[in-house]
């Protein structure tokens, strides 16, 4: 019995240790080098010292003129989050450029649900788009979708904010900064960069549940960055008559056939 408790006690930490070393900075910094994770980028002096930051990169194949007006038309309601639409959507995340969605502008809010999101902080077009939000403005958005009987979110989107709220310290501040830098041959490196500070947690278990919180933002972020480059990478051949159209409802995109969505889901 001894025997079996203390493999069970080396397993453990030798688990610990690899994810400590090894997983965790994997899925914090994918995609970037050394000098990406430390160098300063717009929006973090929105959160000070903040003790989580994330930073994430890809490169894609198009200049930021063609990623940018992806990032502009982002939201609940809008085009989407290019992610796992049955998460965090209605239906799918929009495959074209609708040009009502590309005004945004400080102070604007992008929506993650029927009454509320992030709200604009920086823009600089085809160079940074920072979103932010935090206790305060959560609060203040839900006493306003409250007084306007605004929108019920649909049962996905209210099962993932639940799962937040249980699981996350009540207090919080965070930043989410969209970075586009212009690299050789008309290309894009498109940096995401998650910097979050919490307060005194109500919720002893946050310990335990914000490493499992901070891996599925990063699957859903993963996913987000390859969709604006499956997008972008797309309208970069469609603009320049590269080979998009494969038959009549459908293009190449990414070296395989993407269904074209005509119009765009609320």
């Amino acid at each position: 019995m001894m025997k079996r408790l203390l493999f069970a006690a080396a397993a453990v930490g030798a688990g610990a240790i690899t994810y400590r070393e090894i997983v965790r900075p994997w899925w914090r910094s994918w995609g970037v080098n050394g000098e990406d994770v430390v160098r300063a980028l717009a929006g973090d002096e929105l959160v000070p010292g903040a003790p989580v930051l994330d930073t994430r990169s890809i490169e894609i194949d198009a200049p930021p003129s063609d990623v940018w007006p992806w990032l502009l038309q982002m939201g609940y309601g809008r085009a989407g989050w290019y992610s796992y639409d049955t998460i965090d959507m209605v239906g799918a995340s929009s495959r074209r450029i609708v040009p009502e969605w590309q005004a945004l502008a400080i102070g604007d809010v992008v929506p993650t649900h029927p009454g509320g999101g992030f709200v604009v902080r920086g823009l600089v077009p085809e160079r940074a788009l920072v979103l932010y939000s935090d206790s305060q403005i959560v609060m203040s958005q839900a006493t306003v979708a409250r007084e306007t009987s605004a929108e019920s979110p649909t049962a996905n989107v209210e099962a993932a904010g639940a799962f937040l709220g249980a699981t996350q310290p009540t207090e919080f501040a965070a930043s989410w900064a969209f970075i586009l830098e212009p690299i050789a041959g008309g290309r894009t490196r498109l940096i995401e960069r998650f910097r979050v500070k919490f307060g005194e947690t109500d919720k002893p278990w946050t310990a335990a549940t914000l490493p499992v919180v901070g891996f599925g933002v990063f699957l859903m972020t993963r996913q987000q960055m390859l969709g604006i480059r499956e997008r972008a990478e797309s309208l970069a051949r469609e603009r320049t008559g590269g080979p998009t159209d494969l038959a009549e409802g459908s293009r190449l995109v990414g070296g395989r056939t993407t269904e074209v969505v005509a119009a765009p889901v609320a």
